[in-house]
């Protein structure tokens, strides 16, 4: 997966501080719905392969598979365990609200594996970055 960048920071012979802009759900034409509260900026510590320097635009890429991972475990695993609930439900014999109680616990315990790996991930390596190329 590859994004546009500008080096910020020189951090050492390589590692850089790179700014990466965040797309907007509105297209970035803000003046349409006023609703971004969130920072359009996000900074991160990539490897200077190409030793850019601070200023220079430059395309960064990290490895697919893990970004991939990360969505499948925020994104899938809880509504995969919410449906499942509600189906272990039905199965049970349970009524309408016994089927939505057991959903949303499958709901609470997908949100809990999230919440762990988490945790569990702060001493593993997380995402990294590598700076690729310049950017014309």
């Amino acid at each position: 997966m590859t994004q546009d960048a500008v080096v910020t920071k020189i951090l050492s012979d390589k590692l850089a501080e790179v700014a990466v802009s965040r797309g907007t759900a509105c297209g970035s034409n803000c003046g349409n719905c006023e609703s971004c509260i969130f920072q359009s900026e996000i900074k991160t510590v990539a490897r200077n392969k190409i030793k850019a320097a601070r200023g220079q635009k430059v395309v960064i890429e990290s490895s697919s598979k893990k970004v991939y991972g990360a969505i499948i475990l925020v994104y899938i695993v809880p509504i995969v365990l919410l449906v499942l609930g509600f189906a272990l439900g039905s199965a049970a014999g349970l009524g309408e609200v016994g089927c939505v109680l057991c959903s949303f616990i499958g709901l609470i315990v997908g949100a809990a594996i999230v919440v762990a790996s988490q945790r569990l991930k702060k001493n593993n390596k997380s995402i990294t970055f590598d700076i690729v190329s310049l950017r014309d």
